[in-house]
């Protein structure tokens, strides 16, 4: 194994220069990606955890210039699923075995902390040994504590860049770069389990870029981490930009599988709609989450924030069976219990 994996394997860190060199070159992913997969089963094992997605809005308030969603894209078919139908969602995820839910939205007004609260609180009713996962962007700390309160347990909330220059290109003036941050550190406080991440060859992002979200993910040292491809979408300004690449997402997922052994890392849709064996690869390099989708069919290709999504026309049953094979033939095991992180002493 050569010095820089090593090095990397043993202190989990690397000086900005060695990191700029791993993230540049393909010269090392062979070796880079054994390494990561050699660290996760140490931690995880075979396993590989099954999270039941239900996208249940997708308004957006924000004008994000690389998402399918944004307010001002008029061209989106925008639809909210009521509290039965999310309901209904969870009955049909327990029935298949899931323990967790992710309820993932744009940032809709809509939904005010009351509704959430309703909404959290009958799921954590109904369904009390599972985990319920939120990610419905910033909020203020008095919302994320009263969706505690309410039984959530989980929230996933991206930076997406920690590059401030960066940020800034990539979302509107009213979005900040430190609110978001700053939303980060509330939900660890809290006592939430956390998950942040970003995007991969989005426009304006350099190997800095990357050095940067790598040592903001140090500092916040969040539970989950998910990272995947920038793809564009073709009501956005960003829609004849390049997209990012499968090479460059998969060695990026195992070093962050070497930064932090004990993350819970999704092998992403988005690597999976850029290569058929994307989420394969995202597995082999690292990676020990999967998330099927339990949203209505109705509404999947709705949920569009970028082009040509995956997954956007089976039913629950055949996504989860459909994946669990992938998993299999991956050489990995399909788990649908809590999956909660395995730390060790903060490692």
């Amino acid at each position: 194994m050569s010095d820089i994996i090593t090095k990397l394997c043993e202190q989990r860190d690397l000086p900005d220069t060695t990191l700029r060199q791993l993230i540049n070159t393909n010269k090392y992913d062979e070796e880079l990606f054994q390494a990561a997969d050699k660290v996760r089963r140490e931690r995880y094992g075979d396993a590989v955890y099954l999270r039941g997605l239900i996208e249940f809005t997708n308004f957006c308030k924000n004008d994000c210039l690389y998402c399918g969603l944004r307010a001002e894209n008029r061209n989106v078919s925008r639809y909210r699923l009521t509290k039965d139908e999310i309901l209904s969602c969870c009955e049909e995820g327990y029935l298949l075995g899931y323990r967790t839910f992710v309820l993932q939205g744009g940032e809709d007004p809509y939904f005010t902390d009351e509704r959430m609260v309703d909404i959290i609180s009958a799921i954590r009713g109904r369904f009390s040994d599972c985990a319920i996962t939120l990610s419905l962007g910033e909020r203020s700390r008095e919302s994320y504590e009263r969706f505690y309160e309410a039984g959530a347990n989980r929230y996933l909330l991206r930076h997406e860049t920690a590059d401030e220059e960066h940020y800034q290109k990539l979302h509107p003036d009213n979005m900040l770069l430190e609110n978001r941050k700053r939303c980060l550190f509330d939900l660890k406080e809290i006592g939430y389990q956390v998950g942040s991440g970003f995007m991969v060859g989005s426009p304006y992002q350099t190997t800095d870029s990357l050095i940067a979200d790598l040592r903001f993910l140090q500092e916040l040292s969040p539970d989950m981490i998910g990272i995947g491809p920038f793809i564009p979408h073709h009501d956005t300004p960003f829609k004849n930009c390049e997209g990012g690449t499968v090479e460059l997402t998969l060695r990026m997922i195992a070093i962050l599988r070497l930064l932090f052994p004990y993350a819970l890392i999704p092998s992403t849709t988005a690597l999976g709609t850029i290569d058929p064996q994307g989420r394969e690869k995202g597995l082999k390099a690292g990676a020990n989450v999967v998330m099927p989708n339990l949203s209505p069919v109705a509404v999947r290709k709705k949920y569009e924030i970028y082009d040509d999504k995956i997954c956007t026309g089976e039913e629950s049953a055949r996504c989860r069976g459909c994946l669990e094979r992938r998993i299999e033939l991956a050489g990995y095991r399909a788990v649908t219990d809590r999956g909660d992180v395995k730390r060790i002493h903060n490692s």
